[in-house]
């Protein structure tokens, strides 16, 4: 297995969640951090256990729907450790309604997080990861990447297009030292679920009740995540399902792919 120790990984979402478990298990690899956040308190306490665990970390507040923000960030991380090796594009959010239901607001306030993010963190890293051996682009999809889900109708285009955006990425970057990672995560235990926004027609407690839902379907922790990103990172995997239940999806939709989506009606519908 690769070595990590003294490689810059640039995390995105780093104030908690994946984020935020990612970071202090790339610090315990030897990483030196770079990470960002638009949550400025999270983010700041993620430094601090970085460097409570003895890591070294950088941070800035990014809005990553924001190019300017991101390419500032990229132009940071440069000038501070004078190369980047990682950059896990992570930041997301979700939005729950029907397309009908969804105003165009609300629609390009997820692709701007989901999507844009993902583009704006690639581009501006990626000159600097082709001057380095070996490079790697995480980019964090979802299992409802691979499937379509009633009322999740914005969600599921942002994570179906970051993993043909990253799958072409591949095809392109097969002749560079550059690893572009897809990763698939199930339900992971993270502060997605209490941060989802609804439309209105889903009444004025679906937030609290979703939360509580997805806390007893999700079964994997943050910290089971990002050590199944580590590992993918070291073995240079491109594609990455995190959970029985991402994997399960992921049959299924092999299997029927004609047909899973009734599965998902009685499971989401």
């Amino acid at each position: 297995m690769k070595s990590l120790e003294k490689k810059v990984a640039a995390i995105t979402g780093a104030a908690s969640g994946i984020g935020r478990s990612l970071a202090l298990a790339l610090a315990r690899e030897g990483c030196f951090l770079a990470l960002a956040d638009h949550n400025k308190k999270g983010l700041d306490e993620t430094v601090r256990m970085v460097k409570d665990a003895g890591g070294v970390a950088m941070s800035q507040v990014v809005d990553v729907a924001n190019r300017s923000q991101v390419e500032r960030f990229a132009a940071a991380v440069i000038k501070k450790y004078k190369q980047a090796d990682i950059v896990v594009n992570n930041a997301g959010v979700t939005l729950f309604g029907r397309l009908d239901d969804v105003s165009y607001r609300e629609f390009e306030w997820i692709m701007g997080i989901n999507l844009w993010g993902v583009v704006y963190g690639t581009r501006a890293f990626l000159p600097h990861l082709r001057n380095r051996p070996e490079a790697w682009v995480v980019n964090l999809s979802s299992a409802f990447g691979l499937v379509g889900v009633p009322s999740q109708t914005t969600y599921c285009a942002t994570k179906f297009a970051v993993r043909g955006f990253t799958e072409s990425l591949q095809r392109e970057l097969k002749d560079t030292p550059i690893t572009a990672i897809s990763v698939h995560p199930g339900g992971i235990k993270t502060n997605i679920a209490y941060n989802a926004r609804f439309t209105s027609g889903f009444g004025k407690d679906a937030n609290k009740k979703f939360a509580r839902r997805f806390d007893r379907m999700a079964k994997t922790s943050a910290d089971q995540a990002a050590g199944a990103i580590v590992y993918a990172i070291k073995r240079k995997k491109r594609r990455l399902l995190i959970g029985a239940d991402a994997k399960l999806i992921d049959i299924v939709q092999r299997i029927f792919p004609s047909f899973y989506g009734r599965i998902m009606d009685a499971l989401f519908g």
